[in-house]
């Protein structure tokens, strides 16, 4: 947990506008207390019987992946996985460069 509450102090700090963590099932109830108790939106999904994901952060954030249904990360449309991806921060060159390999427009070798 000590991870968690690091993400969510970047959140607070305003270092990540939406944070993707990923904890053992039976620490759902702490988590989602101390994600309401500091006023923080989150989603949950399970991953399986024994993990769960918690998207937290900005609402619109937070509401944006909710609208892509209770669904695997894995089943994500590119779209939708470019989008996360942006979201989490990660660098936007990359996820240009992931989407289109998953697009299947950029061979993996190409030189630029």
């Amino acid at each position: 947990m000590k991870v968690f509450y690091h993400h969510i102090y970047e959140y607070k700090k305003g270092l990540r506008s939406l944070v993707l963590h990923t904890l053992p099932a039976d620490c759902r109830e702490g988590a989602e207390t101390k994600l309401s108790q500091n006023s923080i939106p989150y989603l949950i999904r399970s991953v399986n019987d024994r993990k769960i994901n918690i998207f937290f952060g900005e609402q619109e954030c937070v509401e944006i992946i909710a609208s892509f249904g209770d669904k695997p990360l894995n089943d994500f449309s590119d779209e939708e996985d470019f989008i996360l991806g942006t979201m989490l921060g990660y660098s936007r060159l990359q996820q240009c460069r992931r989407y289109l390999q998953r697009k299947q427009t950029v061979p993996l070798s190409r030189a630029v």
